[in-house]
């Protein structure tokens, strides 16, 4: 029997009885996954940084310090994103294992070491998942976080709880596109991402794929999660901003052909960023997994160049080094 949605709601775009899709059109064509394989391996793509990879984490990773009490971001490397709000920590795609892979012999393996450890945090209250890839869920971090704490809330799209508890999840939240919860005085916004699914051959887009918003009394936090450029983007900070802070990715975006779809590129990073009002912005999704054709260097190259066709300075959209947090209190001054 063929498998039907059993969140479908024909009154929602992103909706169908087989599963959820994207109000955009798919622009990839059957076959373009093996042309791009095959390209890809007879380029010798991607190329090691301009300096390899060694010079390449001296430039760009430092361990993370949580000393402190103020409120504050670090970045994890590629979308692994920490917030500390009012003494409250809240984790956001956290894949912080050698490969992005079920395998642990094959697949994308990590260029640049995770900043921390999950045993490493003081604390841990709610951990906030996109979508199920494995760059952005990652069992063996899941099962770290559950074993060192156990009381944490997990709040992911329609149909990935399931998959949580039988991980041992036990406080698990599932949200729609433009559903909230709230956990003390914390609001947790699900959002659109121009996107897709999958963890096996079997299960295609039968859960969701969504960015968040964070809001809290001293901070309204943007995570776009993978996306590619949709206009329709632009409705997120109409709803729920003016943002102090976003996380938009730069990288993963070459070839275009290919990527366009489900990865936005630098020069798409900026529009979406100057039509979220140019808040303190957080360039992620690159720097650690090499999933595309680009080098791990280019993205933040590229991010310089986008921004000088578009006129504009880079102070408050510019990269910073896995494990470097800034307060939010005045995070176009402070980092560590």
């Amino acid at each position: 029997m063929a498998w039907k949605n059993p969140w479908y709601d024909s009154s929602k775009v992103h909706h169908t009885p087989q599963g959820f899709t994207n109000p955009e059109p798919d622009l990839r064509q059957p076959g373009d996954l093996r042309r791009w394989r095959r390209e890809r391996k007879a380029e010798g793509l991607p190329l090691p940084p301009r300096q390899g990879y060694a010079a390449f984490v001296e430039e760009w990773w430092q361990p993370a310090d949580f000393s402190g009490s103020d409120d504050r971001i670090w970045w994890l490397g590629h979308a692994a994103v920490l917030l500390r709000l009012s003494q409250r920590y809240i984790l956001i795609d956290p894949a912080l294992s050698p490969r992005a892979s079920p395998l642990p012999f094959a697949g994308p393996q990590r260029k640049t070491p995770a900043p921390l450890s999950i045993g490493d945090l003081p604390q841990l209250d709610v951990v906030l998942i996109s979508h199920n890839h494995y760059d952005h869920l990652d069992r063996p971090t899941v099962k770290a976080i559950i074993r060192h704490f156990p009381q944490a809330n997990f709040i992911v799209p329609l149909g990935l709880a399931e998959w949580c508890r039988a991980r041992g999840v036990r406080k698990v939240h599932e949200l729609d596109w433009w559903q909230t919860i709230t956990l003390d005085d914390i609001c947790f916004d699900a959002v659109p991402a121009r996107h897709w699914s999958m963890r096996t051959p079997c299960d295609r887009n039968r859960s969701l794929w969504c960015g968040w918003v964070v809001r809290s009394a001293t901070c309204r936090f943007w995570f776009s999660g993978d996306s590619g450029y949709s206009d329709s983007l632009a409705e997120i900070p109409s709803r729920l901003g003016p943002f102090t802070l976003a996380a938009l990715p730069i990288g993963a975006y070459a070839p275009r052909w290919f990527m366009a779809g489900q990865h936005m590129d630098p020069d798409q990073a900026v529009a979406l960023w100057q039509k979220a009002g140019r808040p303190m912005t957080l360039p992620i999704h690159w720097g650690v997994f090499e999933l595309a054709d680009e080098s791990l260097d280019a993205p933040p190259q590229e991010l310089a160049q986008a921004l000088c066709r578009a006129q504009e300075r880079n102070g408050n959209f510019a990269p910073w080094r896995i494990g470097e947090s800034r307060s939010l209190n005045n995070p176009a001054q402070e980092s560590s």
